[in-house]
């Protein structure tokens, strides 16, 4: 980390980021009551929101990890009589 004037604080400067990583709060804050409010209407709608989500995860998933998952839980369900 450079210091600036052999040690001495940049109020200006640190102010500045502890205002940017506030702000960021605020928007992370914002942007999860918004998910939440989705899910909601999910809910109402009659989709489950645990489903929902694990479809958002799988998504994320390269093809060829989600067919791997795919065949590891058919092979695990099997294996467990499911």
């Amino acid at each position: 980390m450079k210091q600036a004037n052999h040690g001495a604080i940049d109020n200006k400067q640190l102010l500045t980021i502890i205002e940017r990583v506030e702000k960021l709060n605020e928007e992370t804050a914002a942007i999860a009551a918004d998910i939440k409010e989705v899910y909601t209407e999910a809910k109402s709608a009659g989709y489950d929101p645990k489903y929902i989500r694990q479809m958002i995860r799988l998504r994320k998933l390269d093809p060829d990890e989600l067919d791997e998952s795919d065949e590891l839980i058919k092979m695990y369900r099997s294996a467990l009589g499911l």
